[in-house]
């Protein structure tokens, strides 16, 4: 075995993916992959809507990424005949007052400034994007780029993707085997023993608590808790043909077949997933005062997840510190968008290609240095 990827998730089954393509023999470890952080996601591919001051390097990696996604979805549909739900629908930021308005005004220069292409409209101008707006909306933001796709579609699709490039999955819990100074394979569930050359550490916000590995040299990730509603609307009249943003917070994202999904929170509550009545309550409610009918369709699910968050709130891809052990976890708010280069970056290091410039911030190696991701 050429490769071990501990970790499910989008991050994980895409690394394994590409790493089959580029010819290693590959294995994928999860105790439970139903938990990965991506079955809950919202699946928005939005490098302009989610763009932030002081993120410059992210944002680029970010735009790196969403140009591979038409190719990156093509090629995986192709090869599985699974359907990624995969929309270039757009994202409108609706302002519901004077305040949102001039933040929004400010965030469109910021973007300007960034060479994105936004749109900023009249009141009337959302109205006709989107009918089913609130009366009180005083304008808005078109980022007519971003595009979403739904994650667990994909999900499917990259597991059915490197079941035929011949990836072999090991249901279970991974701890490292690290032999003369370097990573040389995983032990499951301390019983079945996989050696390989390289191992690449995919387990979201669990990355930081592998057994086995030197602590420091696992990532500096920690659990963000997210919780988002799943309702259902007629796929023969759909509730929106836009995902709609929030200027602060909230979002609620149309899915093709009716699905629609309203998120999220953002909560440092350690490993705890439940989900609560207040977000529940502040979910509908905030859902509410952007789109009224909101609160007709049924409730679906009800559901929570753990974001992989960092210090800088950005990726580690790269090398680690011990050789052998890769790391491709702490994608945070980004991990779907973040699938296609970050698995074009693991593949290049096990194979000995090129890693996408963009990648070269997010190493691990600079959580030894006291300098930070810039811009």
């Amino acid at each position: 075995m050429d490769v071990i990827v501990v970790g499910a998730g989008s991050i994980g089954l895409g690394c394994a993916w590409r790493a089959a393509l580029a010819g290693a023999a590959v294995v994928v470890v999860d105790p439970s992959p139903e938990r990965a952080a991506s079955r809950v996601a919202a699946g928005m591919l939005a490098p302009a809507g989610e763009a932030a001051f002081g993120e410059t390097a992210l944002l680029r990696l970010n735009l790196a990424s969403w140009r591979r996604w038409p190719a990156f979805v093509a090629e995986l549909e192709a090869a599985t005949g699974v359907s990624t739900g995969y929309w270039q629908c757009g994202s409108l930021f609706v302002a519901r007052d004077a305040d949102d308005r001039a933040a929004l005004e400010r965030e469109h220069r910021f973007r300007e400034s960034l060479g994105l292409t936004v749109q900023l409209l009249s009141a009337s101008e959302c109205r006709a994007l989107e009918p089913g707006l609130a009366p009180s909306v005083r304008g808005g933001m078109l980022a007519a780029s971003d595009h979403q796709v739904d994650p667990r579609r994909l999900l499917d699709a990259l597991r059915a993707a490197c079941a035929a490039a011949g990836v072999r999955f090991v249901q279970g819990q991974a701890a490292l085997c690290v032999h003369h100074g370097r990573a040389t394979g995983v032990d499951v569930d301390g019983a079945t023993a996989l050696r390989a050359g390289a191992v690449v550490l995919a387990a979201g916000c669990w990355s930081a608590h592998v057994e086995g590995a030197p602590r420091d040299v696992l990532p500096p990730v920690r659990p963000v808790k997210g919780q988002v509603l799943r309702l259902r609307a007629s796929a023969a009249q759909p509730l929106l043909s836009h995902v709609v943003r929030g200027v602060e917070h909230g979002y609620i994202v149309p899915r093709r077949g009716g699905e629609v999904v309203v998120g999220s929170t953002v909560e440092e509550r350690g490993f705890d997933t439940s989900f609560t009545a207040r977000a529940a309550y502040e979910l509908l409610r905030d859902a509410h005062e952007l789109v009224p009918d909101v609160l007709e369709l049924d409730i679906v699910e009800l559901c929570s997840g753990l974001r992989p968050g960092t210090p800088d709130n950005a990726p580690i891809v790269g090398q680690t510190a011990l050789p052998g052990l890769i790391a491709a976890t702490g994608h945070y708010r980004n991990g779907v968008l973040l699938t296609p280069v970050t698995a074009d970056a693991v593949a290049a290091e096990v194979s000995g290609g090129e890693a996408p410039a963009e990648m070269a911030p997010f190493s691990p190696a600079r959580f030894a240095s006291p300098v930070g991701v810039g811009t």
